[in-house]
């Protein structure tokens, strides 16, 4: 949650190209188990490439697109026993549509029994429509043939009527410089490493942490402890480090239970970013921190405990006195660092990927940049003197945190109005809530607004006053996102969307360009026009499609390109709106299958799939009206690659 407003490291772009032409990522293989003569299992298994993700049939409406089975014949040949049962699944809150989405990874298994109506009945045709995710979606489809008399398969060679034959043609484009579509590449770019970034975060979690008066007092304390009570200067640069390296394991090892837990149960870390009620436990958690900062109350553990670590270090002597001083500053300087660590859990919680396996990675930047000044200043321990003296500026952090926490807490009941689809906080209204926090943040930086634990008004300092500004500026930032006077591209995620409106959106086209959803339509207005078409892939359910929208088309240089220049049509994949029955007929792949074209979604599918044998999204081409291509497909990329490559399409069409 937090990576969405604090860019601390920059990272490679690590490219990842993928087209039709490269392997499959989802790689299926099917199971019959006879249980009588009239009962039978069908199962369905596939291995997924690392990182794809394929879709449960009981992902959030709203969200990518579910896994969908159709049974040929099913009440007539046969009975279905129960739904279909799915293997262990992934639950994720989904930033981009704001609903819960389960999914599989690296396998799946799929199981549905039957009781045969026909006892003449000899094989069983089952359909699959799924999606499969990762910088591009994919929409599949795949057959599956189960003979429950262990014989051959029969293939029927099924025929299209005369209309059907006149529709499929209708569909094939006569373009121009077909070869242009291949030529060269134009790579996809994925994100940076989420673990690195989790690290990270709580790297600087740590650092803040070290700012606090429950820690920043101990470093030079500790440091002089070990340099003159250890015998030799040696001596003490060991114990030094020895006791930095139990900073970091004992933080480590606090991470150590919800490994246990996702043992248990995969799920039950990862509903802390989708449940409605658990995210308002964490708003919750988070206010009361914040309030503990502003010196309202105290968070401290039980004193008997530090005082009996404190003996134990004593006693022990050696290592592991050493070890039971880095348990005490743990237990001392947990009213700092309790909060620091709970949106630590918090941000990892709603990060990608497996929670326990970020928490411990969080908890290990954490612990690292908090034992790293043990470390550093035993080795020169000339440093120590340029230490800032303790002083009321400590207590300034921690009302500066305590913003903040309400800021982060904010996120949480979003999710929970977003996901329980209550309607109550508006992306103005979240917006308009920060504003009044941060106005309150600069007040208290100037001197203004003040808190129990504040001690006499003192002249403020030159970092003080700079970090008011600061805070000032970004009321001012806020204020001209929700007059719509810019856009709040680096907060991107962190507010609810733009069309989670209290005002009415005049246009369900990206940014509001003008754009076609029919590509006849599309194609007319560009040859009225004279403009060159962006043919733009896209589905209701694919996340990339959403973040080149949100982070490359809102580019002012992007958006003048497409807006100015070219012709839009976007065509929904994943779009289950039937057509006109008129409109709908039958399809007749190379291999002899033959599909029923009946959704618009299917009608573009198939468009893609013949006219530019791609089947992903997003999915970009540029033509001229004559239909010639004018520059290489391209799929999900970064600002700078795509700008580039809407020019060179209007330059080639020179």
């Amino acid at each position: 949650m937090i990576k969405n407003i604090i860019v601390f490291l920059t990272f490679f772009n690590v490219f990842l190209g993928f087209s039709q032409t490269d392997e499959e990522p989802v790689l299926w293989e099917q199971e019959l188990n006879k249980i009588s003569d009239t009962e039978f299992e069908l199962i369905i298994k596939a291995d997924i490439f690392k990182d794809w993700h394929v879709y449960s049939q009981h992902t959030a409406e709203g969200g990518s697109q579910p896994s969908e089975f159709v049974f040929e014949k099913a009440n007539q040949d046969y009975e279905l026993i129960g739904a279909v049962t799915e293997s262990e699944t992934t639950t994720e809150y989904s930033d981009i549509f704001e609903v819960d989405e389960t999914y599989f990874k690296e396998k799946l298994v799929f199981t549905q029994k039957i009781k045969l109506l026909n006892p003449t009945v000899t094989q069983v045709n089952v359909l699959l429509y799924y999606q499969v995710c990762k910088d591009v979606c994919i929409p599949g489809e795949q057959d599956f043939i189960f003979a429950l008399d262990g014989g051959p398969v029969n293939l029927e060679e099924k025929t299209v009527d005369e209309r059907s034959v006149i529709l499929s043609e209708e569909l094939i484009l006569d373009l121009k410089n077909k070869e242009k579509l291949t030529e060269g590449t134009v790579d996809s770019v994925s994100g940076p490493s989420g673990l690195l970034m989790i690290f990270g975060l709580g790297f600087l979690g740590g650092l803040i942490a070290l700012l606090t008066p429950c820690v920043f007092p101990m470093i030079p304390l500790t440091v002089s402890f070990f340099t003159k009570q250890s015998g030799t200067k040696s001596k003490g640069i060991t114990n030094a480090i020895l006791y930095g390296f139990f900073i970091v394991l004992i933080y480590f090892l606090l991470s150590l239970p919800f490994h246990l837990f996702d043992s248990v149960d995969s799920q039950i870390l990862n509903t802390i970013a989708t449940n409605v009620w658990l995210n308002i436990v964490f708003f919750a958690i988070f206010v009361f921190f914040a309030f503990s900062f502003f010196g309202y109350y105290e968070l401290t553990l039980p004193s008997s405990w530090a005082n009996k670590m404190d003996n134990a270090s004593s006693k022990a002597g050696g290592v592991l006195g050493i070890f039971f001083m880095a348990v005490t500053l743990a237990i001392v300087s947990f009213s700092c660092t309790g909060p620091i660590l709970g949106g630590l859990l918090g941000s990892t919680a709603l990060a990608d990927g497996d929670v326990a396996t970020n928490l411990s990675t969080g908890m290990l930047g954490f612990g690292t940049a908090l034992a790293l000044p043990f470390a550093l200043f035993a080795l020169f321990p000339a440093w120590l003197n340029s230490l800032p003296k303790s002083g009321g500026w400590m207590t300034t952090v921690k009302v500066v945190l305590g913003f903040l926490e309400l800021a982060l807490a904010l996120k949480f009941l979003s999710n929970a109005d977003l996901v329980g689809n209550w309607g109550f906080l508006k992306r103005e209204l979240f917006i308009g809530i920060w504003i009044v926090l941060f106005i309150l943040l600069t007040l208290y930086l100037f001197g203004i607004l003040r808190f129990p634990h504040d001690g006499p008004k003192q002249k403020l300092s030159g970092l003080r006053k700079m970090l008011a500004f600061v805070s000032a500026a970004f009321v001012l930032y806020l204020g001209l996102g929700v007059t719509k006077t810019t856009n709040l591209k680096l907060l991107s995620g962190f507010p609810p969307p733009e069309f989670y409106s209290v005002f009415e959106q005049e246009s369900d086209c990206p940014l509001g360009i003008n754009c076609f959803k029919d590509f006849e339509d599309g194609l007319a207005y560009a040859k009225e026009v004279n403009k060159p078409i962006l043919l733009d892939f896209t589905g209701w359910a694919c996340v990339n499609c959403r973040k080149m929208e949100e982070n490359v088309w809102s580019n002012p240089e992007v958006f003048k390109l497409i807006n100015d220049n070219y012709v839009l049509i976007s065509l929904y994949i994943d779009d289950r709106k039937a057509l006109p029955d008129l409109e709908q007929f039958d399809f007749k792949y190379e291999t002899g299958r033959v599909k029923h074209i009946e959704t618009v979604g299917q009608k573009w599918g198939t468009f893609q799939t013949l006219n530019f044998n791609a089947a992903s999204q997003p999915y970009y081409v540029l033509l001229s009206p004559e239909l010639e291509v004018l520059n290489t497909a391209i799929q999900y990329t970064d600002t700078e690659t795509y700008k580039f490559w809407l020019q060179e399409g209007l330059d080639n069409l020179k």
